[in-house]
């Protein structure tokens, strides 16, 4: 039996989540159709376009994603802070970009003089579109409408283009996060689309990698911070550097013609972390596999389970096993 999304998404245990949106039947988001020989590949600009434009607008950003032939895989991050300090007019003119608003936000957002019974009307309608530009399902829903009317008018069709909802999943820790943004990240090189990460063309870890050759950060991607707490800025607890050659590494071990276990003498940040190697890979390798529910150690994961009035931690088994 599906889980209602208000039972997947808790704030108050994690802001991180994985979500994954799958077509329909043989229909193509990408790639190939082997049977007609038609080639779907230029969708792969629409979604990474309307991912990142959307980030600019929602207080969610994007930590990883990967556009895949009939999936998509993204891990997102939601900045309740960031949403609380814009005033109602930037909330406004944000909405305004996604959807007309109604007549009184519209007049409003022009500058006209309001009646206070109905400047307290905006003020009220500016609060629910605050929460709804800190909602993930809001977000995916503006991301796949999007994509689907498009493909459908592409393909001279109509119907569902996407499986009826997308999968969401919560990390609860670090370990969790890291692990399924590398998953996320090597997905084109284990679906042997691409051999190296600096060829995963439409995937955040290119947009990393290209960014990095300059000395920079993706723009337009959640940044990696290191071990900044002091100003406490946004951002990834892990410095680039670190995640990209741990990306490097593992993309190696995955490869078919480079067989072999990361060294055992590891990365910083898989001590800090205290996974093994072995574990790792299984990780980057089988994350969704593994895992059909929330993902973390067996605190935080039972914390997870108590505020969502959740009896059964139905991953603790594997995530003891596996993040351990």
């Amino acid at each position: 039996m599906a889980v209602a999304r208000k039972r997947q998404i808790s704030l108050i245990d994690t802001p991180y989540y994985h979500c994954i949106s799958r077509c329909v039947r043989r229909a193509f988001l990408c790639g190939k159709d082997k049977v007609t020989g038609r080639s779907f590949e230029h969708r792969r600009a629409w979604v990474e376009d309307k991912l990142l434009s959307l980030a600019d607008v929602f207080a969610i950003d994007v930590c990883a994603y990967a556009v895949m032939s009939n999936h998509s895989h993204l891990v997102l991050f939601v900045d309740e802070e960031k949403a609380k300090s814009w005033s109602t007019v930037e909330v406004i003119n944000r909405w305004h970009q996604l959807f007309k608003g109604t007549l009184l936000t519209q007049q409003y957002s022009r500058g006209d003089e309001l009646i206070a019974p109905l400047q307290a009307m905006v003020e009220q309608t500016a609060q629910v579109y605050r929460q709804r530009l800190t909602d993930i399902s809001w977000f995916m829903r503006v991301l796949n409408e999007d994509i689907a009317r498009r493909a459908n008018r592409e393909d001279n069709c109509t119907g569902c283009f996407w499986e009826g909802r997308f999968k969401s999943q919560a990390l609860l820790d670090e370990a969790a996060i890291i692990a399924c943004m590398a998953y996320v990240d090597l997905n084109p090189i284990r679906a042997k689309i691409a051999t190296t990460p600096e060829q995963s063309n439409y995937t955040s870890i290119k947009q990393r990698i290209k960014a990095a050759l300059h000395g920079k950060q993706a723009e337009k991607l959640l940044p990696f911070i290191g071990n900044e707490h002091k100003n406490k800025p946004k951002g990834l607890t892990f410095t680039i550097e670190d995640y990209l050659e741990l990306i490097d590494l593992t993309g190696r071990c995955i490869r078919a013609d480079k067989c072999g276990y990361i060294e055992k003498k590891q990365l910083k940040i898989l001590n800090r972390l205290n996974i093994s190697a072995e574990n790792w890979l299984t990780l980057t390798t089988q994350f969704t596999r593994r895992f059909h529910g929330a993902v973390g150690h067996a605190e935080v994961l039972s914390d997870f389970c108590q505020h969502q009035a959740l009896h059964r931690r139905t991953t603790l088994a594997v995530c003891n096993k596996l993040l351990a």
